[in-house]
């Protein structure tokens, strides 16, 4: 990482300020930029956008307000023409005009976590949604709520509960005409279940597998009204990674949508606390455990645990989600060692940022 793109990368502390500044800005006209691009863009590309765009406002009939965008856009222009790449998170730049003061602002950063689209907008106001979900909770617990005929895929974030789909199918009941026709519907009745929960299973796991790659799923909780929940987990349709996070518990529940999400969340808060702390927590008992015992298996403060990672003696590196991330990230990657986030969630978070500047390491050996 150069050291442009290090004073560019800011940690969810200081996002959570810029977005409070950024909200503040408004504007009569739609002449205030906002920029997202992901990482691997060619800076060719973002500039050539740019341009575009620059062009285009020619066309803006009220010249304060083509003058306006057009200085927010040449802003954009000189800002990312002085970067050789897009850093690692992406890149996202908010410039603009206070069009009755004449306050300017053009503000280029790279957010804590990758940026996931390439987008560019002039508006009354700055376009902030994608960047507020990067200070919510990291951890995500899944849920799905099945019956033979209808689910609902959610999460749990925070305590912020979304509905990710709704999937519903038409599914007959059984009949009772005997014989082989009763045999034939019933079969083909098993056929359609199948089917359903086949279709159910490929939208969970384009819906989760992204969450578990970036690493935030902890758990799946699957629940419902009947038996459909015990088939779906038994069907084989979720990818092997998702199975392993469900978890043994199946929830009985008796609506679907928000509501029944609301009723998985009341029935099974030890399940959902336990997933959304447990990596974290462990290894936060474990850190204390050493210091306690004065195994001389942990490393704290930045200078010495860049030192014992440098010569890879780190397991675990345990980073607390207000520090610089990204930049320590790289450093385990090289010597193996595995990155555990202390949310702010988490009950002993203060300590650990206050006592321990919010970095320490768990060693594979003593240090000689």
């Amino acid at each position: 990482m150069s050291n442009l793109e290090e004073k560019l990368l800011i940690n969810k502390k200081q996002l959570a300020q810029v977005l409070k500044e950024l909200k503040e800005w408004s504007a009569p006209a739609t002449v205030l930029l906002s920029l997202y691009v992901p990482p691997g863009r060619p800076i060719g590309d973002v500039l050539q956008l740019l341009r575009d765009e620059l062009s285009i406002s020619d066309n803006i009939k009220l010249k304060r307000t083509r003058q306006a965008v057009k200085r927010a856009v040449s802003a954009a222009m000189d800002r990312v023409s002085m970067l050789q790449k897009i850093p690692q998170n992406g890149l996202v730049a908010f410039c603009g005009e206070n069009m009755d003061t004449g306050e300017f602002i053009c503000d280029m950063f790279s957010p804590p976590e990758k940026v996931p689209v390439f987008y560019y907008r002039t508006d009354k106001k700055f376009v902030l949604e994608i960047l507020e979900e990067m200070i919510q909770s990291e951890d995500v617990v899944g849920i799905v709520i099945v019956e033979r005929d209808q689910a609902t895929i959610g999460i749990l974030k925070g305590s912020r509960l979304e509905v990710l789909d709704e999937v519903e199918d038409y599914i007959p009941g059984k009949h009772m005409m005997g014989g082989q026709s009763q045999r034939r519907i019933d079969r083909i009745i098993e056929q359609m279940v199948d089917e359903f929960l086949k279709r159910l299973g490929e939208r969970v796991n384009n819906y989760f597998l992204p969450y578990l790659e970036m690493g935030k799923l902890k758990a799946i909780i699957i629940a419902g009204p009947g038996y459909a929940k015990e088939d779906f987990v038994k069907s084989g349709y979720l990818d092997y990674r998702l199975q392993q996070l469900v978890n043994k518990e199946l929830i009985d529940v008796a609506y679907q949508g928000e509501q029944g999400l609301r009723e998985v969340v009341m029935k099974a808060q030890d399940v959902v606390q336990f997933a959304m702390y447990r990596e974290a927590s462990d290894a936060l008992e474990t850190f204390k455990g050493h210091l306690a015992r004065n195994t001389g298996l942990v490393v704290y403060g930045e200078d010495d645990v860049k030192r014992a990672l440098e010569m890879g003696m780190v397991s675990i590196l345990l980073l607390h989600e207000d520090v610089n991330i990204e930049r320590w990230k790289e450093e385990a990657e090289k010597s193996g060692a595995k990155v555990i986030v202390i949310p702010n969630s988490l009950p002993e978070s203060d300590w650990f940022y206050k006592t321990f500047g919010g970095v320490a390491g768990i060693l594979r050996y003593k240090i000689g």
